[in-house]
């Protein structure tokens, strides 16, 4: 009975963000997975190397989803996460090769990442210029530091074994990067949701004069927010770095839109104030899911673009609707 009521509570407190999205992640899989044993040697979605492959992605994405969710909840964005993640991983990997540990070079790239997101809050709440025009900006600076910094080539990234069996090793078919996404989930989801601090996050997002009625700092909540969200898009750039072993100027472009566009597939609010960890998790694996089949189905990559498209806006539609039905009501 205990067990039952805990259910009932845990969907009724994540209904509006996260079992819809859940239930759509079921579906998919059970489709892809009753495919696959139907045409085993056409559609190898079950085979070990698919499976692991699958989780790789969806981890440097999830990640930075994560951080980039927080901070929509709070009632921000941040487009600069993309450049975030290419500029902190250089500046680790060339730390590393002037003589650093990687294991100061990682934290510090970290830090770093902090560092750029504490600079997009305070621009944007101290001179109160919207974050996503803070950010645009941003991320067209930190780009252009990448180049001057590093220039267009790509740069080896070649740690010692025991960084790379640390942050890409692989226990069976599951990659060190997916126990990584899993820890920091379960991290976020307690802060988010079983700490004072996640409370601010939401009342901020939702309602900042009443916020600030209660004695919540908004300031102080959001900078905590954009650092946040900074954070977690370095330690993105630093598992992608350690897996292929190499770092590529540009090749966090689009990231952000990517990370923006699980957050609000998975129930996010565009405007602040609602949201869940687990809806996030389960946007980033669907966009990734969704992507590892159209590929084994030797489908056009365009048609990722075209559904996850819809994707967002049938979300953001969806989250509209229970918006007004709510106001309605109270």
């Amino acid at each position: 009975m205990r067990i039952t009521q805990s259910i009932a509570r845990f969907l009724h407190r994540h209904r509006e963000s996260a079992v819809d999205i859940l239930i759509l992640f079921l579906l998919v899989q059970i489709g892809a997975v009753a495919y696959s044993l139907l045409e085993p040697d056409s559609f190898r979605y079950l085979t070990r190397g698919n499976i692991t492959v699958t989780l790789k992605a969806i981890s440097v994405l999830g990640i930075m989803s994560l951080g980039v969710g927080i901070l929509m909840i709070a009632g921000e964005f941040d487009l600069s996460v993309g450049a975030t993640y290419t500029l902190t991983a250089i500046f680790m990997a060339k730390q590393v090769e002037e003589g650093m540990s990687v294991y100061l070079a990682a934290p510090l790239a970290v830090v770093f990442g902090v560092a750029m997101g504490l600079l997009n809050g305070t621009i944007t709440i101290r001179f109160r210029v919207p974050s996503f025009i803070t950010t645009l900006g941003t991320k067209l600076f930190w780009e252009g530091m990448t180049l001057f910094y590093h220039g267009a080539k790509s740069m080896r990234f070649r740690p010692e074994k025991s960084f790379v069996d640390l942050m890409a090793g692989q226990i069976w078919v599951i990659p060190a990067s997916f126990l990584w996404f899993l820890g920091i989930t379960v991290a976020c989801w307690a802060l988010l949701h079983h700490h004072r601090l996640g409370n601010h996050f939401y009342a901020v997002g939702g309602n900042k004069r009443a916020a600030t009625a209660i004695g919540i700092s908004p300031s102080r909540t959001k900078l905590i927010a954009f650092a946040l969200c900074g954070a977690t898009a370095a330690l993105s750039g630093i598992l992608a770095a350690t897996r292929v072993g190499a770092i590529q100027p540009g090749q966090g472009n689009g990231l952000e839109l990517q990370a923006i566009a699980a957050c609000v597939i998975g129930g996010v609010a565009l405007t602040g104030g609602r949201g869940s960890i687990l809806g996030v998790f389960l946007g980033a694996a669907l966009i990734y899911t969704i992507q590892d089949i159209l590929l084994l189905g030797r489908a056009p990559g365009f048609y990722l673009d075209i559904f996850v498209g819809l994707l967002i806006v049938g979300a953001a539609i969806f989250n509209q609707i229970i918006r007004s039905q709510q106001k309605a009501e109270s």
